[in-house]
């Protein structure tokens, strides 16, 4: 018998069950996004009229749509385009966020109030309906909605940066730091980003998921991704009307999301618990 904390960490890892099903969820859904740059089984915009709605075959792995378009094809480009908007909007509420935590937490009094207050206004609003009043002014389209997501992103990293941030700065050899001299800035690179880390990949991961249910739903609506370019959200409101005689071409892109999320919530249970040592249960195993 051996403990997992007697293991190598990156083996200690493989063995959490959320990590590992959450990391080969995510491997499946980013090598078929990966895959689309170079290979579909048909061209993602081929029409044909004679095989229109097709259930599942050999030719057709997952069926064709109303239009005669490869169902997989779609599939996999959607699950690029779902991947790009997350990260893209992942990372403008990451750094922004971060930004604005970090210099919260290290000023304190005026500047931790305005952009607390900030995030307070912005939460009044779910992630969803704030998406849609921003697309709604700016327009459809993916880079709006890639805008609209990353603007909601940036007051949560900001709330969890800031939390974390205020942690630190009260430890010893933060106060420390300061006592010989160092400023606020330095403090904040040397001692705080380095600790606080292991929070906003875990937050990161969360908000990715977030990001893609985010999407999916713009592009329902239409406010998201615009055609011809395949969208999940987009394929379940094309699917919506023929739910009856071909629900197939609803269940496919729907298990696609579904999968998505769940792989990135399993991923940030699974980061949650190696990374952070207050959580982390060993379990034992042979």
């Amino acid at each position: 018998m051996t403990s997992l904390r007697a293991m190598h960490p990156v083996a200690a890892a493989l063995r959490h069950p959320s990590l590992a099903g959450g990391s080969a969820i995510m491997l499946l859904v980013l090598g078929l996004a990966l895959l689309s740059f170079v290979w579909t089984p048909y061209p993602v915009d081929a029409i044909s009229a004679a095989e229109r709605l097709q259930t599942p075959s050999a030719a057709h792995w997952l069926g064709t749509d109303q239009f005669g378009r490869d169902v997989l094809s779609r599939i996999m480009v959607g699950a690029r385009n779902s991947i790009a908007v997350g990260v893209v909007a992942v990372s403008i509420g990451l750094f922004a966020g971060v930004a604005l935590g970090t210099w919260a937490a290290a000023r304190g009094g005026w500047a931790d109030e305005l952009v607390m207050r900030t995030s307070d206004v912005v939460f009044a609003f779910p992630a969803i309906i704030s998406a849609l009043l921003i697309t709604a002014f700016l327009g459809p389209g993916a880079v709006n909605a890639i805008v609209a997501i990353g603007i909601f992103n940036i007051p949560v990293f900001a709330r969890v940066t800031r939390g974390a941030a205020q942690q630190v700065w009260g430890l010893e050899y933060t106060r420390a730091g300061m006592a010989i001299g160092k400023g606020p800035t330095r403090i904040t690179i040397d001692h705080v980003l380095p600790n606080i880390a292991p929070v906003l990949i875990v937050q990161a991961t969360i908000q990715f998921a977030v990001a893609i249910l985010a999407e999916a739903a713009l592009s329902y609506l239409g406010l998201g991704t615009q055609p011809p370019s395949p969208s999940w959200g987009r394929m379940l409101f094309d699917a919506q009307t023929l739910m009856a005689l071909h629900p197939t071409l609803a269940i496919f892109p729907g298990v696609a999301i579904a999968l998505a999320v769940l792989g990135l919530n399993l991923l940030g249970d699974g980061l949650r618990d190696v990374l952070d040592p207050r959580l982390r249960v060993w379990r034992m195993v042979t």
